[in-house]
């Protein structure tokens, strides 16, 4: 078989080529089922890699290794390939989740702000122990057995603070208690 892609490598001939073909095309089928491709796929990858054999024939080096080593890495080779569009697929332009939002009404942004300044102006009636607790929570993005650690506390107590603080903010904010 080495001897055939020398040739292949010399002149292309069909006739050689054919014969590289019956000889690895169903080879290159069973390796790519073994390595987890599908029936379809298999059969797809292999006819791929022999499609490239023929292209890249001019580049096969005997003194590098033999034609099974080469066939069969250029098939190894397209199975990765195909591995790693599977795992990331191509994204579509027009696709709306890719979309990015409009900007903001300036209304709604006048709403933001004015709901911001609300929050700060409730978390500033807050007790220092409550604000402390609603800080590190939110803006640090601690979990509370953090905190409670942090600050020396039991976590029922940062729980309860917590809850207060937010009972605070309802009422500041006039929304409904729950």
């Amino acid at each position: 078989m080495t001897a055939l892609l020398g040739q292949m490598k010399e002149r292309p001939d069909e006739i050689v080529f054919a014969e590289l073909f019956r000889y690895f095309a169903p080879r290159l089928k069973s390796y790519m089922r073994k390595l987890g491709a599908a029936e379809d796929v298999a059969e797809e990858l292999a006819q791929e890699a022999m499609a490239m054999v023929w292209r890249k024939a001019h580049l096969f080096d005997a003194e590098r290794a033999g034609a099974s080593t080469w066939i069969f890495s250029i098939a190894r080779n397209l199975r990765i390939d195909a591995f790693r569009r599977q795992k990331r697929p191509e994204f579509l332009i027009d696709d709306p989740a890719l979309v990015p939002e409009s900007p903001a009404s300036p209304e709604a942004q006048m709403d933001v702000g004015q709901q911001a300044q609300a929050v700060r102006a409730a978390m500033a009636t807050l007790p220092a122990e409550q604000a402390r607790i609603v800080h590190l929570s939110f803006f640090e993005d601690k979990p509370h057995a953090v905190i409670a650690e942090q600050l020396g506390i039991p976590l029922g107590t940062v729980k309860s603070r917590m809850r207060l603080a937010f009972q605070r903010f309802r009422k500041a904010l006039g929304e409904p208690e729950s």
